[in-house]
């Protein structure tokens, strides 16, 4: 017997007594950088004096029922919420079906020859109790017929969307200017940034984007966005979201800035300009800010120690074959780029979160990717500090040479640390180390800042294809 794929085809479909409220004249959307947003839409209502039922269809799919809010605009004392409802039960075969228990339907199969062959009978069990099962009208069972299912009509409460749903009683008919608003999961923003750093490393050219991705289920139509930056204290379950961005548009080359910043309570508000459509299931990105000529300062730091110190002391600690625990397998020189935001600089503006891509532009005027680093929230003034990779031609070696205990609870301990350089240019390299308890550096080839109260720091220059050797002995007492 030939089967076929069933379907379901719905022959009569009950119309609902709720006036269905049309789209939006106007929407506002606020998203925050931890995946919410907040939307506000003006739509026009017809009220009759009474109670009315009204329902909005157009909402976003993983919106939060508990943040809805109706209010009307044109005659806020005239209108009395007497219900809400959240309704998203949407229309699909199996809904259907599981609905429809106890109503008559028709299947339609096709036999060997090809032709149409259709029994009906009486919905007994729904797909979500196992399986369907149809009551012929010669009493038999039929098991998960298969074939064409019909209905004569549809079952009350299934929606083609999530839908809202407001049971209002108002003490005067006529048009009313109203305002939806709710919170939805599913959208979310991120500032990525991009820096090309000048031919000497002195100054850098920074533009800033923002990319915003909507999985929230609805699409905002010519949109007023405002994005709110700042760590938002919100109460709720964990939902896990799909987070991947897929970012085609290349961002090297700046774009004029469209956000008008201001300071918002504790945060800071960045609202864009001009109306903007934001299509569900779409990433878009939008032009944050520029600044060109912003001055630079490129830091080279050895921290042998560094890691020793973070698993306080040598816990764990796995080195070379043959090395011992006084001699560290760290090598690696740390690069740094530092920059003030302050209008000076040519900034200024309160930058929100994100990675930064820095590029430096090669001898025949290439753009090459050198290293990237992420930013917290940072006011106007403070400082930028990029991580962006380690120097290939500077390298380090750090060991503790001598080890005397001078009493019960006195310790010296005396340090090496050589730099060797081996570019065609002399470099600035600072040496750190960390100190506890109650420490005094009792000797040093160098001198050196207090950076806290465990941190030292040697500022050495090493000439080109040259080497530095620091040596200091360090008292400590408990």
């Amino acid at each position: 017997m030939k089967s076929i794929a069933p379907f379901l085809l719905l022959v009569v479909c009950a119309s609902s007594v709720a006036q269905t409220v049309s789209g939006p004249k106007s929407i506002q959307l606020t998203v925050y950088n931890q995946n919410f947003a907040l939307v506000k839409d003006l739509r026009s209502v017809n009220l009759t004096k009474g109670v009315n039922s009204i329902e909005v269809e157009d909402v976003a799919a993983k919106i939060d029922p508990t943040s809805v809010l109706f209010r009307s605009i044109t005659a806020p004392n005239s209108v009395v919420i007497l219900e809400q409802n959240y309704q998203y039960d949407l229309i699909s075969p199996e809904n259907i079906l599981n609905k429809s228990v106890g109503e008559r339907l028709t299947f339609t199969r096709f036999n060997d020859q090809g032709l149409p062959v259709s029994d009906s009978g009486i919905l007994v069990n729904p797909p979500k109790n196992g399986g369907t099962v149809i009551k012929t009208d010669d009493g038999k069972l039929v098991l998960n017929p298969v074939g064409q299912i019909s209905l004569q009509k549809m079952p009350e409460g299934l929606h083609p969307k999530p839908t809202l749903n407001w049971l209002l009683e108002c003490d005067r008919a006529g048009e009313q200017q109203a305002e939806i608003s709710y919170m939805t999961d599913g959208i979310e923003w991120r500032a990525d940034y991009v820096a090309l750093v000048n031919k000497d490393d002195s100054a850098l050219d920074l533009s800033g984007w923002v990319t915003l991705n909507n999985q929230s289920g609805a699409t905002y139509e010519n949109a007023k966005l405002t994005l709110m930056a700042g760590d938002v204290r919100r109460k709720q379950e964990e939902y896990a979201y799909d987070r991947s961005w897929i970012v085609t548009k290349s961002m090297a080359e700046a774009a004029r800035p469209q956000f008008e910043e201001k300071a918002f309570f504790e945060y800071h508000m960045y609202t864009m300009e001009r109306p903007t459509t934001i299509r569900d299931s779409e990433t878009k990105q939008l032009s944050l800010l520029t600044a060109s000529n912003v001055p630079v300062k490129k830091e080279m730091i050895y921290d042998g120690r560094g890691n020793w110190w973070r698993s306080w002391w040598y816990p764990g600690r796995t080195g070379d074959p043959g090395g011992g625990y006084d001699t560290s397998d760290y090598h690696k020189v740390n690069v740094v780029l530092e920059v003030k935001n302050s209008k000076e600089n040519h900034m200024g503006m309160p930058l929100p979160k994100g990675k930064v891509r820095v590029y430096k532009l090669d001898d025949t005027g290439s753009q090459q990717f050198v290293g990237e680093d992420t930013i917290d929230h940072t006011p106007k003034d403070e400082k930028l500090r990029l991580y962006v990779g380690d120097a290939f031609d500077v390298v380090g070696d750090y060991k503790r040479t001598d080890y005397a205990k001078i009493s019960e609870r006195v310790i010296e301990e005396s340090f090496e640390v050589k730099i060797r350089n081996h570019k065609q240019t002399p470099v600035e390299v600072k040496v750190v180390d960390h100190v506890w308890s109650d420490w005094k550096v009792v000797k040093s080839s160098h001198d050196y800042t207090k950076k806290d109260a465990h941190t030292i720091e040697f500022p050495v220059k090493v000439p080109k294809d040259g080497e530095v050797v620091v040596r200091y002995t360090i008292r400590t007492a408990w």
